[in-house]
């Protein structure tokens, strides 16, 4: 009895104790000898760490990456006039009329349906001619074909003339045989003509273009066909152009003219 109280006495001094049936001398069975357990004392530098939850590895976050913005150009590139160059995207429609050899066979206008340009045609002659003009009927640019060139080569001249000292820029197939339409321009400054100014890709299945800045990936300008119920019965083709900003979108229209000219030699039907 004795024996089992001075047990619980020195277990309630070191509750760490352990209580084990080991003999005595002399003890009657079952008496039990206290077993003292060590207690470990930490420092602070010893003391088991908590995780900190800023330290703990995160899965990692699928975040797709932004789209790229386009370049946008510090200084107007201008082709054509620095009144055609805005800082801020131009968005303009362009309208096409089947079959037509009158004024007006090309209707450029901006979002809210303003007349901006329009083109006047004239292909019965010994050179096929465009001519781009403004609201009032004012020529801006001519367009020329060269005669019986592999790599259909326009020209484009300011205003009504067709001289030389007038040139702009030219504009030609990339390659005599494509299977998408690639377009070489070059300005008038480049008379070496090794690299292109501004390139134009086309795709006859998306009836799409897009405009790029030399040989880079640079874009300017972005076409795309627009079909509706109401241009398939008036036998009209309509087209959605963004011009970027500071980009000439005169200059851009041009281009667009002569793509339908190039294309329309392969099916008239069609502008890309």
């Amino acid at each position: 009895m004795i024996s089992a109280l001075l047990c619980i006495y020195l277990y309630i001094k070191n509750p760490h104790a352990s209580l084990k049936p080991i003999p005595i001398g002399g003890a009657s069975k079952g008496s039990y000898h206290i077993m003292e357990q060590p207690i470990t004392q930490h420092t602070a530098d010893q003391m088991p760490q908590q995780p900190n939850p800023q330290q703990i590895p995160q899965q990692p976050i699928n975040i797709p990456a932004p789209t790229p913005a386009p370049t946008i150009y510090s200084n107007p590139v201008s082709v054509i006039g620095p009144q055609y160059c805005l800082p801020y995207p131009v968005d303009l429609s362009i309208v096409r009329k089947f079959l037509t050899l009158t004024d007006g066979s090309f209707a450029v206008t901006d979002i809210n349906d303003n007349l901006m340009f329009k083109v006047k045609e004239k292909l019965i002659s010994l050179h096929d001619k465009r001519t781009l003009l403004d609201p009032a009927g004012n020529p801006i640019v001519t367009i020329t074909e060269k005669v019986f060139s592999l790599h259909e080569k326009h020209f484009v001249f300011r205003g009504a003339s067709t001289d030389t000292k007038d040139l702009l820029f030219t504009v030609e197939r990339s390659s005599v045989i494509q299977l998408k339409t690639t377009l070489n321009v070059y300005l008038a400054s480049n008379t070496k003509q090794d690299v292109c100014d501004f390139k134009i890709k086309g795709s006859w299945t998306e009836k799409s273009c897009v405009v790029y800045a030399g040989e880079s990936n640079t874009i300017v300008a972005q076409m795309h066909k627009k079909t509706t119920a109401g241009s398939v019965l008036l036998n009209k083709d309509r087209f959605t152009v963004t011009v970027y900003p500071n980009i000439d979108y005169a200059f851009i229209v041009a281009l667009i003219v002569i793509l339908d000219d190039i294309n329309g030699d392969d099916d008239t039907s069609e502008i890309i």
